[in-house]
């Protein structure tokens, strides 16, 4: 399984980003796919995943301004992210589950104030 992260880039608070994890295979064989992240000094933590029958959960710091989801023709998940805050700052990374974890490279987003 490989995971390719990508979309990240500097915005200004209250901007948006689109990032996009392009999966070897079709992404329909993972259970679960998500986005995680992880900021300086911070634990990582779940934002969004979506499983393979198109169940969502977000964390809550995202509801209501992320979006998770999917085009299984392309094999890539989308993470839309709206009304960014410097609190998003953080690398993004993309995850998928079958059997066990699998990680790509991360995508750096910085959100400045």
């Amino acid at each position: 399984v490989q995971l390719q992260a990508s979309g990240g880039g500097l915005v200004q608070t209250g901007g948006s980003l689109r990032l996009s994890c392009a999966a070897s295979g079709s992404i329909l064989a993972y259970d679960v796919m998500g986005w995680y992240r992880l900021a300086p000094g911070k634990q990582r933590e779940l934002v969004a995943s979506i499983t393979a029958r198109g169940s969502t959960n977000y964390a809550d710091f995202a509801k209501g301004r992320f979006t998770i989801s999917r085009d299984a023709a392309k094999n890539t998940v989308y993470l839309q992210m709206n009304n960014l805050k410097p609190d998003d700052t953080a690398v993004y990374l993309c995850n998928a589950f079958v059997f066990r974890p699998y990680w790509g490279q991360g995508t750096q987003v910085t959100v400045s104030s």
